[in-house]
């Protein structure tokens, strides 16, 4: 044999070991994740009940609503992780869940809740909510309420939980039923340029970007294009109450009975915006029908003096990170909350002026406290005023985030780039002066699909209004939506320069002379177009921040957000895990 040929035979056989190797890695990998999905799927516990006896609370409780989960998340569905986040945050810090009973015995009876009670639901009737939800329920010995569309039940849809599904999951303990309605539709349809649509199902409006007016199908009158009814009271009256008995008939006919809760959509109109008679109509079959009514949202905090038809609930969304959760519970209840910090080496780094910041791989989550700026400053960075920094601001579009460079916070002199709703703005301010702008620009577009849209024009609204069409600004960006720049800043004697997605913004731009010290900070704050919430997240990555000495023109690294050496490998190796396991509940 030549050396040719042995080598040859040599480098098959590194391959096939190499192979082998793989293989075994592979399939103990698979072991585990057949594992994981028995646990997951199997409702193998039961929940154990709470000892009543020790409640004491007679002031009220806080009503979560999570509209679904998914493995990595979407503008609308929470990540799997950080709903386990989420959650065991708030059972660190006392909560416990109570079950449609307890809300019942404490308005009916006035009996007393735990210290810090959660009444925790899932919304939409999502198979993977259930699934990626259950070891969590599990875990924390947490009840949550599963909420359905009556025809989603027994339809071929499997991205819905079926009702042999429903009552496995009953049967746990874990899980009680409530209810969305009927179905989800729309009536009375404008478009953006004041075209009349109609009326159009859920399935039927797939792409919602186009809409600009419209109500759900329980909300109003049935109108024509002049917003003129088409329907006396008693039919309206009639369409509606049909509504509910084709749920109830279903419910009934699938489950055996109808769930106690109603959550119904679209929320905070009950009681409110809607008309009269509507309203009168909807309230008559809620109170028929169910034992409480989940009508509002944007306050999670429900007192002992609230009505059972009127109780209110807060859904997080999936841009939210656990700390802009933990602020809105804070907002709500007055309560004071303990904010997490993630990488604690890294969070000593840092001194938290306002807000709560997360120090996670790769990234900062600065959240900003309600209707202020949130802001941190990094610790040491004053040694040098020559700084240069570079980050990716990836946080949502509607919301302002803040890069500081020679922040002197004993003179309240700075200079800061700002983002704010697609726009740059480069600021400084001397002391005891007002902000003085020295470039702002609206930078390219952000690309967003109409499917990631979340809506939120229905309501009541009159022809001259819908007609005239939806009068925004096209800079305007719906609040779920998120975005990727990266900024380099670089500040050195009396001169500034700023790149923006690799392209030059200002170039030795002139700077005050007398803004010649102070370090490093980050800053978060909320748009007022998000009228909904005043707690904005802004979000860091890749940061990497340093010194540049005068004497040797050299560079002293201040901080990088990165992992490096065995730490970033260890990371790495999570997240293919990670990945593998995900893939296993997908393919299953």
């Amino acid at each position: 044999m030549n050396k040719k040929t042995r080598k040859t035979v040599l480098n098959y056989q590194r391959k096939n070991r190499r192979k082998r190797i793989k293989t075994m890695v592979q399939l103990a990998i698979l072991m585990v994740e057949v594992i994981l999905l028995v646990q997951t799927i199997g409702y193998t516990r039961h929940y154990e009940e709470p000892a009543q006896e020790t409640w004491t609370n007679h002031n009220g409780f806080i009503a979560l609503s999570y509209f679904g989960v998914d493995r990595e998340g979407t503008p609308k569905l929470v990540a799997k992780r950080q709903l386990e986040q989420q959650l065991k945050t708030l059972y660190t810090q006392g909560y416990r869940t109570i079950s449609q009973q307890d809300v019942l015995d404490f308005y009916e009876k006035g009996k007393p809740l735990p210290d810090k009670a959660l009444f925790l639901s899932f919304e939409d009737g999502r198979n993977d909510s259930a699934l990626f939800a259950q070891p969590l329920l599990e875990k924390y010995n947490f009840k949550a309420t599963f909420l359905s569309y009556a025809n989603k039940m027994g339809n071929s849809d499997g991205k819905f939980v079926q009702p042999k599904e429903m009552q496995k999951m009953m049967k746990s303990g874990y899980w009680e039923l409530g209810t969305n309605g009927y179905r989800l539709s729309y009536i009375n349809i404008f478009d953006k340029d004041g075209r009349y649509l109609g009326q159009k199902t859920e399935n039927e409006m797939r792409s919602k970007g186009n809409m600009a007016y419209y109500n759900h199908y329980l909300m109003d009158f049935i109108r024509d294009e002049n917003m003129i009814p088409v329907e006396d009271r008693d039919q309206m009256d009639a369409r509606i109450t049909d509504d509910y008995q084709k749920m109830q008939s279903i419910y009934t006919d699938k489950l055996g009975f109808v769930p106690k809760v109603y959550m119904i959509m679209h929320a905070n109109t009950l009681y409110g915006s809607m008309n009269r008679l509507v309203a009168e109509a909807n309230d008559e079959n809620i109170r028929k029908l169910f034992s409480m009514h989940f009508n509002r949202d944007g306050n999670m905090y429900n007192d002992s003096k609230k009505s059972l038809y009127d109780l209110t609930r807060v859904q997080p969304e999936p841009y939210w990170f656990t700390n802009h959760l933990l602020m809105k519970v804070e907002k709500d209840t007055g309560r004071q909350m303990k904010y997490i910090q993630g990488d604690g080496k890294r969070a000593a780094q840092w001194q938290t002026i306002s807000g709560a910041a997360e120090y996670m791989e790769n990234k900062i989550a600065l959240t900003s406290p309600p209707g202020k700026e949130g802001r941190i400053v990094l610790k040491d960075s004053d040694r040098s005023p020559d700084l240069r920094l570079s980050v990716k601001l990836t946080g949502n579009v509607v919301g302002k985030q803040m890069v500081y460079v020679r922040d002197d916070e004993k003179k309240q002199s700075y200079v800061r780039v700002v983002l704010d709703n697609n726009e740059l703005r480069v600021e400084q301010k001397k002391a005891g002066q007002a902000v003085e702008i020295l470039q702002k620009r609206k930078l390219d577009t952000v690309q967003w699909r109409s499917t990631d849209l979340t809506l939120d024009k229905a309501g009541m609204y009159s022809q001259q209004v819908a007609t005239s069409g939806l009068k925004t600004s096209e800079d305007e960006y719906p609040v779920n939506i998120g975005q990727n720049r990266k900024l380099d800043v670089n500040v050195q004697g009396s001169t500034l320069d700023v790149n923006v997605d690799g392209k030059p913004l200002l170039v030795h731009q002139p700077i005050d002379g007398s803004i010649a010290s102070g370090g490093a900070a980050l800053g978060a704050e909320y748009h007022k177009q998000n009228t909904k919430d005043d707690i904005y997240d802004g979000v860091f990555e890749s940061l990497k921040i340093e010194a540049l000495k005068k004497t040797d023109g050299s560079k002293e690294l201040l901080f990088n957000s990165r992992s490096t050496g065995l730490k970033g490998v260890a990371i790495k190796i999570q997240n293919i895990m990670n990945a593998s396991i995900d893939w296993a509940i997908d393919t299953f």
